[in-house]
Formats: C-alpha cells, sequence, structure tokens
C-alpha cells in the first residue's frame, strides 16, 4: 500500500505491506484523513514519533475480527490501551502507560490506504454524516470532553483562546452550554468565520479589556505562551482548561495561578458517541471550517496548505 512516512527528519511516500488482521481489530481502508496541528509538531519532533502519521480519519471495514463492522464506514479512537495494567483497570484506558496512540506513537496512522485498530476502538458513522463531516469526529470529541470535566452553568463566562479548528469546535461545543462564549484570536480572516457562525469573536489584542473577566477559560492556541494568556483573562478562582500540546518546553513564572488560587485542568481526548450524535444533529458546523481537500499524490502541497496561517483544516483523500 501507499504510505506517507515521517523519518525523523522529512515525510517521504513509500510502500510497505498493509497491516494485518490481528486478534481483537479490523483493517480500515482510509477514504478521508485530516492533518491535524499534532502531525504538523511531529514533523518538528514531537512526541519522537517514527512511521506513519494521521489520526483524524473515516474509512471502510474492509477485514475484521467482528463480523457486524464489516463493510461499515468507521472513524476510531486513537489510544490503544494494553487493557490488563491497574490504570486500564480503573477505567482510565486512554491514560494507559502502555498505550499505543494512533499515528503519534508505536502504532502507524491514518496518512497510508490502510490502517488496523482494535474493534472497541471503531464507530460506525451515522448515514446522515458525510465523510468530510465524520473525519472531524476526533476534534469534536477532544471539544467534548471539555464539559465532562467542567461544569459550564447556563451563565457562566468562557473564553477560547485561539483560532484555529480546536478552538472553533471548543467554542460551538460551549456555545450549547452558555450563551457568553468569546473566542480570542489573531488571525482576521479565520475570527471572521467564526463570527459568521454566530460566535463572538476578538482579536487577541483587545485582551486587556479582558482581564480576570472570565469563569473559564479554554487555550486551544497550540503554543507555550496560552497558558500565560489564560492566567490574564481567568477571573480569580477560575479555571483554565488546557487543551494545547506543542514541540517544546514552557518558559514562564506560574506565580499568578498560586496568587489568584486558579484551578488548571489538562483535557485532550474525548467521547466519540457524544460527537457523531452532534454531528448527525446537524448541531456542529464543520464546512465553514474546511479549507482544502487534495488527492493522496499531492500531499505535499496539502501539508504545506495546512501550515499556511489561514488554513482551518485540510484534508487528504486516500482513496
Amino acid at each position: 500500500m501507499k504510505a506517507i512516512l515521517f523519518n525523523g527528519e522529512r515525510l517521504e511516500e513509500i510502500r510497505m505491506p498493509k497491516p494485518r488482521l490481528r486478534r481483537g481489530e479490523a483493517v480500515v481502508q482510509v477514504l478521508l484523513a485530516g492533518i491535524c496541528a499534532t502531525d504538523l509538531e511531529i514533523t518538528r519532533g514531537y512526541m519522537e514519533f517514527r512511521g506513519v502519521p494521521g489520526h483524524e480519519f473515516v474509512g471502510i471495514v474492509v477485514s475484521s475480527s467482528k463480523r457486524e463492522l464489516m463493510g461499515q464506514r468507521v472513524v476510531g479512537e486513537i489510544n490503544i490501551p494494553c487493557r490488563k495494567c491497574s490504570i486500564c483497570r480503573s477505567g482510565l484506558g486512554k491514560h494507559c502507560p502502555n498505550r499505543s496512540i494512533l499515528g503519534i506513537s508505536k502504532r502507524n496512522g491514518a496518512f497510508a490506504e490502510y490502517l488496523s485498530l482494535p474493534v472497541h476502538n471503531l464507530h460506525p458513522v451515522p448515514r446522515q454524516v458525510s465523510n468530510e463531516e465524520a473525519v472531524f469526529t476526533e476534534l469534536l470529541a477532544a471539544a467534548c470532553e471539555i464539559p465532562t470535566r467542567v461544569r459550564f452553568p447556563a451563565r457562566s463566562r468562557v473564553a477560547v483562546l485561539g483560532d484555529g479548528r480546536l478552538a472553533a469546535m471548543a467554542a460551538q461545543v460551549l456555545s450549547l452550554k452558555t450563551g457568553k462564549v468569546t473566542v480570542f484570536g489573531q488571525n482576521p480572516m479565520k475570527l471572521s468565520v467564526i463570527k459568521r457562525i454566530g460566535i463572538t469573536a476578538r482579536d487577541i489584542s483587545q485582551r486587556k479589556r479582558f482581564t480576570r473577566a472570565f469563569d473559564t477559560v479554554i487555550d486551544c492556541t497550540g503554543k507555550p505562551a496560552g497558558l500565560a494568556l489564560a492566567a490574564e483573562l481567568v477571573r480569580p478562582q477560575g479555571t483554565i482548561v488546557l487543551k494545547s500540546t506543542y514541540q517544546g518546553q514552557l518558559n514562564w513564572n506560574p506565580a499568578p495561578i498560586v496568587i489568584n488560587e486558579m484551578t488548571v485542568i489538562g483535557s485532550r481526548c474525548g467521547p466519540f458517541d457524544e460527537a457523531l450524535k452532534l454531528l448527525a444533529r446537524g448541531k456542529i458546523e464543520t464546512t465553514p471550517f474546511l479549507t482544502a481537500t487534495y488527492p493522496f499524490h499531492r500531499w505535499r502541497a496539502a501539508f504545506r496548505c495546512a501550515r499556511q496561517l489561514d488554513s482551518f483544516k485540510v484534508l487528504l483523500q486516500i482513496r
């Protein structure tokens, strides 16, 4: 099969064997795969990953140890736990110390014609959800995780830092909980798209007017500076939710967190079932955040596009 490999220095197109069907797993023919900020960070050294990146996908099950999945259109959760350790037995499999992560750690990902995942990681896609919508499922699920970790009373004031695809999904999910969501970003074009779907969006340069104004601040910047910005905006004894992962180090004195008694919560992967329900019910806009779709043979152009500041989600048409 064709695949895109990161060899530790660069991405390259290769041919490699198709994944073999393993016990308890399924082989999926990939239809569409999304280029995520994490994929771009991998090319800068994040997680020291070597292999086929890509973890946002929709595909067709072509072989499976679970017969009911055969021929179904699916998306897949990315964490593959050992299911044996004490952390797995406590129900926290996504934090398993022995886990592999699709396209990120110890398992080849979705920038290939086929991938394999355990059958319990796969979720059938509702008929009314298109492939282009389905490929947002992993990203939307990460946004859906936020209200599982933090309570949002109906009138709570929420700021989302960042103007990218994750920020756009988080803002929409939280707008279903409270009508007081404000996105802060730097890119005028992206902010204008967010405004068009009915969410308040402001340039980050205006943040001084909103110092300590928010009950909860969600950092979706993907940059080390995000935590410091969040600490400016959240009220004393408010909550900061960190969604950013990046290659590099944080260089910031956390004294404001102590002085203002802030709560800081890390949050990453989330519930696929909830994300698919929101997509099926038309509660979440994805089309405004789809920048471009490229055929597989133009993967270099797709990655160049994904790195552009004006880009939201860029897809690879694998088949």
